[in-house]
């Protein structure tokens, strides 16, 4: 049984035509504890039309008595195996204190505990979810919920008034832009996972699954179809190292983002890392942009953090993450380097 909503706040799943309403919603919430709008519908569609992820099982939405949509939450098994589902929602600011975010965290658990007959036996299993560390009433609900605080995450910023220094190449590394994003998606692909089997959290999934969900993320959202700023660093004919770049940041329309930058093992602590930076921030420089941004694991197994505020980027807002266990077991996500 989960906790009583108030007389007249129905829940229901969600469906494509909700799209309209949860963007109203998220931006809301957003406008009002961050000052920003963090939503778009295409960020919606491209997210809710993803492989594996229903809108109909794994979303609840409240609404008021006047149909107002003011709660929402979702669940994300789509992982193989989903070993860390993880959760996100908003609950309107107008609309606090009512029950309604203790109501759908417990939909959520309990969504999430149907992840586990899908782990391997003996796994570890326990959902995420987290928060901008200045939200004060989520990261109390959280802790009422029993979940811990386990990381931070931050967004980092360069903000650009001259143009940036122009990328040095090690010896043998040339640049390239993507000529056609659906016949390198692939290759690109190859490099990015195995860029991130050193990363926290990373979870190895059958090969076909996980090139569907990247393949669907980076072909399908709007900001993402601009193939010259899809980066590839190169080793004769072979991918070194990629930095896909999104045409703005969420928040922000005069600031690009790096949504992925990847350097391969053997190619690491040789600069090129850097010069991809460089290659970004030059590029959305020379566009009208006035700075750039990427997330980073506050405690990134890489040195990636380092790298980043060498390039002159800084914590622009931080992320705290939190963690309820669901099945005790071994855990078999990244959590530390392997020698």
């Amino acid at each position: 049984m989960h906790p009583p909503l108030p007389r007249g706040f129905p829940p229901r799943p969600a469906t494509m035509e909700d799209i309209p309403r949860a963007v109203e919603l998220f931006n809301a919430y957003s406008q009002h504890y961050l000052g920003i709008q963090e939503s778009t519908a295409n960020d919606l569609e491209t997210e809710w039309s993803i492989p594996k992820f229903n809108p109909k099982t794994d979303i609840r939405l409240v609404h008021n008595p006047e149909n107002e949509l003011v709660g929402f939450i979702e669940v994300w098994t789509t992982s193989n195996p989903p070993v860390h589902p993880w959760v996100w929602g908003r609950v309107h600011p107008a609309y606090h204190g009512k029950g309604i975010g203790t109501y759908l965290q417990s939909w959520a658990e309990e969504r999430a505990k149907q992840a586990i007959p899908r782990c391997p036996s003996g796994a570890r299993v326990a959902y995420r979810t987290g928060t901008n560390t200045t939200i004060e009433p989520a990261k109390r609900l959280f802790e009422a919920a029993g979940l811990k605080l386990i990381r931070h995450g931050f967004k980092m910023l360069i903000e650009m008034d001259v143009l940036p220094p122009g990328p040095t190449w090690p010896e043998g590394i040339t640049i390239r832009t993507v000529k056609d994003r659906e016949a390198e998606i692939e290759a690109i692909f190859r490099v990015d996972d195995e860029a991130f089997k050193d990363h926290f959290g990373y979870v190895d999934e059958p090969y076909q699954e996980a090139l569907a969900h990247f393949s669907h993320w980076f072909l399908n959202d709007e900001e993402h179809k601009d193939p010259t700023l899809w980066f590839l660093a190169m080793d004769g004919d072979k991918i070194a190292a990629i930095a896909i770049c999104r045409r703005r940041d969420w928040e922000n329309e005069n600031y690009g983002h790096v949504s992925s930058l990847g350097v391969l093992r053997p190619y690491r602590k040789r600069g090129i890392g850097l010069a991809l930076l460089h290659q970004a921030f030059g590029e959305f420089y020379r566009r009208g942009k006035s700075g750039v941004t990427l997330g980073v694991d506050a405690q990134n197994l890489t040195g990636a953090l380092r790298l980043y505020k060498r390039a002159g980027m800084h914590v622009h807002r931080q992320h705290d993450q939190y963690e309820k266990e669901l099945r005790p077991g071994k855990e078999i996500s990244v959590e530390a380097l392997k020698e």
